[in-house]
């Protein structure tokens, strides 16, 4: 997070003092660093340059316009999983040939306007799907490019709610199944098999899990003599979010993968969401009350699990550290709490934390990916604001929402 520091005792993202927004600013909100974006895609596109792979950012992650538009202008695809991602890359000014479809649902609305708007790819995950891929294109007297995603049954390692390539989970089709559907693909004649596509799930810290991946895509494909344009390879790529951790480090990686694409002569696709977005966010918040529980004191903060949902969806851990620094600590346990009526709305425990206050801010780190795109109004509170900065120069890309207005609807 270069451009997260401390000056002096006060934290600043770029060249802003969160200290002083807080004059204008009323918490909590999500606050971005648009150069700390580009220097993120920039690495992730330098590490690959010698296979030249088409990134398509996973917009789950993170699916504000403006966000999309600024990876947009980098010349980053999409890759997204509902039709509303789909037209939110499509206004971001991101070319629908960059734009590939994932997710075990897709809807027929969704489908029609994949189909009318030409994108790259459908990233089908079942036979059903791509019958009705089929069915939908010969209504539409089209020719669709479909990707397959295979379910390669490898452990990534990771928390078992975002693993997403073994057997067990709901994605994509096992090897043996693709098989079968392959001796009637020749039926379909408004598909063409264009790419496989595979994705082992999110946050992984090594690349053993990404080297069985590629083992098993390419014997596969030399197996069944799969002639591909592309093979998209997901994402997955894990951050730092404690100290104990590090980053993946892509460049063996790199190599392994500059290799099989030569081999198979396809374009490599990638869809990375974390590791673009996940370091450049902040959530501001502030400690509304202290209250002395039996074993530790709770800091009640004023962002709850709607705004952040994390750590009660994941038991993610996010690093909080005070907008201003001071020197005493405090006595015993204390956690961070928010005011959902949950026992889940809650963000982490610290011993030896410095001396925090009613009316002190914090600032909950690298919420960059999965922050705001998984907020909600439960409770019915309004949607945070979202602002991005680029050295002190800032913009809003997401308002507050309007109280009266939500409960209007």
């Amino acid at each position: 997070m270069q451009n997260f520091r401390y000056v002096g005792k006060n934290l600043f993202i770029e060249k802003l003092s969160i200290k002083n927004f807080l004059k204008k600013q009323k918490t909590p909100f999500y606050i971005y660093s648009e150069n700390q974006i580009v220097t993120n895609f920039l690495k992730f596109k330098n590490t690959f340059k010698k296979t030249n792979p088409l990134i398509c950012f996973a917009a789950k992650s993170n699916s504000n316009l403006n966000i999309l538009r600024v990876l947009g202008k980098l010349g980053a695809g999409a890759d997204v999983v509902s039709g509303g991602e789909l037209l939110k890359a499509l206004k971001a000014g991101i070319k629908a040939k960059k734009i590939v479809f994932s997710g075990v649902g897709k809807t027929e609305e969704e489908l029609k306007i994949a189909i009318n708007k030409n994108i790259l790819l459908i990233n089908c995950e079942s036979e059903s799907e791509a019958k009705l891929v089929n069915s939908l294109a010969k209504k539409l007297r089209k020719k669709v490019s479909i990707g397959f995603r295979l379910n390669p049954n490898i452990d990534a390692k990771t928390h078992k709610n975002i693993s997403t390539g073994k057997a067990e989970n709901k994605f994509g089709l096992s090897i043996k199944s693709f098989k079968i559907f392959l001796k009637k693909i020749n039926s379909l004649k408004n598909i063409n098999l264009d790419a496989l596509s595979v994705h082992i799930g999110s946050q992984i810290l090594n690349d053993a899990p990404f080297k069985k991946t590629l083992n098993v895509m390419s014997k596969l494909i030399k197996e069944l003599r799969l002639n591909l344009k592309y093979v998209d390879l997901g994402g997955g790529f894990g951050i730092n979010y404690t100290n104990k951790e590090k980053p993946i480090n892509l460049n063996k990686y790199s190599k392994l993968v500059e290799n099989f694409s030569k081999k198979l002569n396809c374009k490599i696709i990638f869809e990375p969401g974390r590791s673009i977005i996940g370091n450049t966010g902040l959530l501001i918040s502030k400690v509304q009350f202290i209250k002395k529980g039996a074993n530790k004191n709770f800091i009640i903060l004023d962002a709850g699990m709607n705004d952040f949902m994390r750590p009660a969806l994941y038991d993610a851990f996010h690093q909080i550290i005070p907008v201003s620094k001071n020197s005493a600590k405090t006595k015993g346990k204390i956690e961070f709490v928010g005011p959902i009526c949950e026992s889940t709305c809650k963000f982490g425990i610290y011993k030896n934390y410095q001396r925090i206050n009613e009316n002190d801010f914090i600032a909950i780190t690298n919420v960059g990916a999965y922050g705001s795109s998984l907020s909600s109004n439960y409770n019915t509170r309004p949607l945070i604001a979202e602002i991005l900065i680029n050295k002190n120069k800032l913009r809003y890309i997401r308002k507050k929402q309007n109280l009266l207005k939500l409960i209007s609807s």
